[in-house]
């Protein structure tokens, strides 16, 4: 079967940016009301959330795919999915209040045979418009593979001896990300992919050693470093690339540091694992 006839498609979804949400967005990463009323950058990741019916989930918990002219995302036939990487351009800040429209179109997809077998990419063009303007543009870009062995390795391997040094870093801060913050997480963005909240399913069936912190997740963290250190809704461009799987009560170090043409960032383990690779302009 070919996936090429997916590319182009389209979907529209229709939201506000209400002061429950941007309540409980502040709350679950201890934030202070901001004044005047604009919201954080990466508040995009929770508006126009996907909202597919629980009868339509797959077992993983995303949405299920199928060949119907219906399905945005094709159904290729290997089950693991993971958000691989974002390319994000802020044109405007997003006021609490603002009545939010995104517009959705498949890119590109691909498909290739890779160390760990068979790998499908789809890219993933959003536009987000608040109150009429543009406000955010992303290209998003999906994995798709294989299901894993049953006696697969668990993903990553236990934390090593090293640790991470900080000192070539400009800023630097360390949390633990814990399952109460994935969950909450995971209900801001709607997301019920069940390796961010099923424990049992994570280790038994996608084979990772526990709850996997979600990438947009690290990347929203990334995105308040850069306001920490620059001041609210600086970034012009912000694109996260994951390299390994974040694992919840575990200390996630996110570092910053000035380069010729912008900024770097990243996010590492506590062994120096580098977890996230990230990139910034003002």
């Amino acid at each position: 079967m070919t996936f090429a006839a997916w590319i182009g498609r389209e979907a529209r979804a229709a939201d506000r940016l209400d002061e429950g949400l941007a309540t409980r967005w502040l709350a679950t990463f201890d934030l202070a009301r901001p004044r005047p009323p604009i919201m954080p950058q990466g508040i995009h990741f929770a508006l126009c959330t996907p909202d597919a019916p629980t009868a339509r989930l797959g077992e993983d918990g995303h949405p299920a795919r199928d060949d119907s002219p219906d399905s945005f995302l094709p159904p290729f036939p290997m089950p693991r999915r993971m958000w691989a990487s974002s390319k994000i351009a802020f044109h405007a800040p997003i006021a609490i209040g603002a009545v939010i429209e995104r517009s959705s179109r498949v890119a590109s997809v691909s498909e290739k045979e890779g160390g760990s077998g068979r790998l499908a990419f789809v890219d993933v063009e959003h536009v987000t418009h608040a109150n009429g303007t543009v406000a955010v543009i992303e290209t998003q870009t999906l994995v798709y593979r294989d299901a894993a062995a049953p006696d697969a390795a668990l993903a990553p391997p236990p934390p090593g001896e090293g640790s991470f040094n900080p000192s070539a870093w400009d800023a630097h801060r360390v949390l633990t990300p814990d399952p109460r913050l994935l969950f909450r997480y995971s209900a801001l963005t709607f997301n019920t992919h069940r390796i961010h909240y099923d424990a049992p399913y994570a280790q038994a069936i996608e084979r990772y050693r526990g709850l996997v912190v979600h990438g947009p997740l690290t990347a929203s963290l990334l995105l308040q470093l850069a306001a920490r250190e620059l001041g609210e809704n600086r970034l012009r461009t912000f694109q996260f690339r994951g390299l390994s799987p974040a694992i919840a009560d575990e200390a996630l170090h996110l570092v910053m540091r000035a380069k010729d043409e912008g900024y770097e960032l990243a996010a590492f383990a506590d062994d120096g694992r580098q977890v996230t690779a990230a990139s910034a302009t003002v």
